[in-house]
């Protein structure tokens, strides 16, 4: 395959021929059409689905994330909705620290010094106008101070696997050390949309009003497709532009990310072609229903001798249109499984296949539980182990 083409174009063919397979891509199918060049320090392009990287460069490399940390501030702020631990018409107060008066700088929900607001305007204010001041407040309202809220963000990113962001702050404001990866951030839009569903149709929400003040989205995609819906900018003279979009077209959901663009612009039409080369090179491949049995396993010392093996949800994955009726599966169970056994376990994997080339791989588990056999069963088991 040649590609006649900058070499950021270069790299990132090369990075998803590398994903799909360890020969290129005419081996297990019809070729590609090459990524979209991408000016940007780092970018990347996930199915929602599957948490398959289509095309990135730099995806893994901390850099400073501007507000799209608010991404974590208000993930935050709706899984303490979710759980009860806040209603959204509980009160939040604006402490001198939190309050703004707004400056070229910086961005702001324009709170009143001393004020309240409701916590549902707090996350409007968060996710569409990206007031600082509203981030500041909340981090407050739920841990007492923001560095305290810090010490929330980065413990929640560590549980979502966001193995190289460090948060300082609640707003992404320039600190030392206050940083997250593509990659990262597009695991957190994951969990958003997965994780937050009674609150993402505020991401897609293209104006707010408060305190008499009208603020626009500054994600220029909400304005001119409408397949997108979401989710969060980001500027920083450090950051440059950034953005973090979710787009839905035919029932395929891709997450893309630009960190370190030139302008608003280039961010909204480098995020756009992106979209339009993934939605146009790929289609979706249903492989395993849940709950479905798709192996049994043989288990000792249990009170019967076999486990159903399954995923745990429906499995897709993307892979380059025409090629959906070629995917082959194999399901690779543990070889000694030992009872007690419960259900949901995981007991092995399965492993999806394009002409014999790794495609994807998904855990199984078990789908019934197996209790652990009386002490005479067990016996006769070690004994005729023995023997064989």
């Amino acid at each position: 395959m040649i590609f006649r083409s900058s070499s950021r174009r270069v790299h990132a063919a090369l990075l998803l021929v590398a994903m799909w397979a360890t020969t290129p891509l005419t081996a297990v199918g019809q070729t590609l059409v090459p990524p979209p060049a991408i000016e940007a320090k780092a970018y990347l392009l996930m199915d929602y689905e599957s948490g398959q990287v289509l095309m990135a460069n730099n995806a893994d490399q901390p850099l400073p994330p501007a507000s799209l940390t608010k991404m974590m501030t208000s993930y935050i702020v709706e899984q303490a909705l979710k759980s009860g631990r806040i209603k959204q018409g509980d009160m939040v107060s604006v402490s001198q620290n939190a309050w703004c008066r707004g400056s070229s700088t910086e961005s702001c929900m324009y709170l009143p010094l001393n004020g309240q607001a409701s916590v549902m305007d707090m996350l409007r204010g968060i996710i569409i106008q990206s007031g600082n001041d509203a981030s500041k407040a909340m981090a407050e309202h739920l841990a007492g101070t923001e560095a305290a809220f810090a010490q929330l963000m980065n413990k929640e990113a560590k549980r979502l696997g966001m193995n190289h962001s460090q948060f300082a702050n609640a707003t992404g404001l320039p600190a030392p050390n206050h940083q997250a990866s593509a990659r990262d951030l597009a695991i957190l839009a994951r969990a958003i949309i997965r994780d937050s569903a009674d609150y993402y149709s505020i991401y897609a929400e293209k104006e707010f009003k408060y305190n008499g003040i009208k603020q626009g989205n500054r994600n220029a995609l909400l304005y001119t497709d409408p397949t997108v819906d979401g989710l969060k900018t980001g500027h920083t003279n450090d950051a440059g532009f950034c953005l973090v979009a979710s787009s839905r077209r035919n029932g395929m959901r891709l997450i893309s990310v630009v960190m370190g663009s030139s302008s608003m612009q280039s961010r909204a039409d480098q995020t756009r072609a992106m979209f339009n080369w993934g939605f146009s090179s790929f289609e979706s491949a249903s492989l395993l229903k849940a709950q479905a049995p798709a192996g049994v396993g043989n288990v000792k010392f249990g009170v019967v001798d076999q486990v159903r093996a399954g995923v745990p949800k429906d499995w897709t994955v993307l892979v380059p249109r025409g090629q959906a009726a070629q995917v082959r599966t194999a399901v690779q169970l543990q070889p000694d499984l030992v009872a007690p056994i419960a259900k949901g376990a995981v007991i092995g994997k399965v492993v999806a296949t394009v002409d014999g080339k790794p495609l994807a791989e998904q855990n199984v588990v078990a789908l019934d539980a197996v209790e652990r056999a009386g002490f005479f069963k067990r016996t006769w088991q070690q004994l005729q182990g023995l023997f064989h």
